[in-house]
């Protein structure tokens, strides 16, 4: 059969290998957008001999695309019925497309190099897993550009010397991601530079995570006090989560390039150890995301509770009540769009938030101009859409958002000359 390809996923990726001009159909017959895989990576990693002499030839034949895999690309590419294989967490299929047959289909039969090569298909997962963090990255520094305060000032404005130890490991995982993109592979020399970064990141983490447990806290200790008290802590938390949230969005832009270096390491030193180390980033890379989504979720919470509070005196306090609500709807949006740039599923809460859309206009409104009717109005708020973007006041200036950002553009520039 004609017009053969592999196709293999690790659940957060999809790599389509074989003929450059059959993998480019097969994309734009499927409406994927991709990047280049980089399989010539594979071809100085699995020592000599007769086997790994016909792996590069076969390396060298083929073309490799990913696609990152999200709930529409996801349900295009399940027709093709995708079985597990022997690598731990990566599936596969072959699928063809015959000349009297406009889909594609699957195929039993083919040539199947990657599939039938444990050290290929191997390679290929570590490599889909490093796409798979970079392309966060990239999302994570497009949210950093919208905050309007800059992370980089967040942390300068810290007298805390963890937030300033931060700063360093920043510098100096620029500097060997840059290493790395010149030379193509990370070297023992190169790792040494970044390789105790990661204590210093989770210290971070740690301590950006304990900041919204306190802003959470004290929103819920003022909600038994005065509204007025209660305005004050809500606008405080509004203000302050943001800026916590770009820490730790920081935080996990940084443990993701550690991540992306050491499987290079790894493939580069102790091949056969790759799938173990794969699984073992993705677990550990799994718990952040827990912990992360705990304890924003909690802040969540607390600030519905407060919205509650305050809507149930609008009549009362028609200026303070509405300012809390107001503070709540962004803090819950703010979490929301944190969420999606990471990944994490935003729970209950943040959708429960978000009703409470263009709640002070309306509450304070309604309350002054119809009395005993604005408690009413207030509990029966609009489904509007927040505009979730503020202002851009200037790109974020850190070296790996800027890297992160050049390194997209050159990848264009091959795929539009390729």
């Amino acid at each position: 059969m004609d017009n053969e390809i592999q196709l293999i996923s690790d659940g957060d990726g999809l790599a389509v290998i074989g003929n450059p001009t059959d993998v480019e159909r097969f994309l734009v017959s499927e409406g994927l957008s991709s990047k280049d895989l980089g399989l010539q990576r594979l071809k100085s990693v699995f020592g000599t001999g007769a086997a790994v002499t016909q792996a590069g030839s076969e390396i060298t034949a083929n073309s490799g695309r990913w696609v990152k895999l999200t709930k529409e690309s996801a349900e295009r590419v399940k027709k093709f019925g995708l079985t597990e294989s022997k690598t731990p967490g990566v599936s596969h299929a072959m699928v063809g497309k015959p000349g009297s047959i406009k889909s594609w289909l699957q195929i039993e039969k083919g040539a199947g190099s990657f599939l039938t090569n444990p050290a290929l298909l191997t390679g290929a997962a570590g490599i889909m897993a490093q796409l798979a963090m970079q392309q966060t990255m990239d999302e994570i520094t497009d949210y950093l550009a919208t905050i309007d305060e800059k992370v980089d000032d967040v942390l300068r404005a810290q007298k805390d010397g963890v937030l300033a130890r931060m700063i360093g490991v920043d510098l100096l995982i620029e500097e060997t991601m840059t290493i790395r993109e010149q030379v193509g592979r990370v070297s023992e020399v190169t790792w040494s530079k970044v390789q105790a970064a990661p204590a210093t990141i989770a210290d971070t983490q740690a301590y950006a995570l304990r900041q919204l447990d306190a802003l959470a806290e004290k929103v819920e200790r003022k909600s038994k006090s005065k509204i007025g008290d209660l305005a004050t802590a809500a606008n405080e938390a509004e203000s302050r989560a943001q800026e916590w949230l770009a820490v730790l969005a920081r935080c996990f832009q940084l443990q993701d390039a550690i991540a992306v270096l050491e499987l290079d390491r790894v493939l580069d030193t102790a091949p056969e150890e790759l799938d173990r180390h794969r699984l073992g980033l993705r677990a550990a890379r799994q718990n952040r995301l827990d912990l992360i989504s705990r304890s924003t979720e909690r802040l969540v919470a607390r600030m519905n509770a407060a919205a509650d509070t305050a809507n149930a005196k609008v009549l009362l306090h028609p200026t303070k009540s509405p300012a809390v609500v107001q503070s709540s709807n962004h803090v819950a949006t703010g979490v929301d769009d944190f969420h999606g740039r990471l990944g994490i599923e935003s729970g209950r809460q943040s959708s429960d938030a978000r009703r409470w859309v263009d709640a002070a206009a309306e509450a304070r409104d309604k309350a002054l101009e119809t009395g005993a009717k604005g408690v009413g109005a207030a509990r029966s708020l609009g489904n509007g859409t927040l505009d979730r973007a503020s202002s851009v006041k200037g790109k974020l200036s850190s070296g790996i958002a800027e890297r992160v950002r050049r390194r997209r553009g050159d990848e264009e520039e091959r795929d539009e000359e390729g």
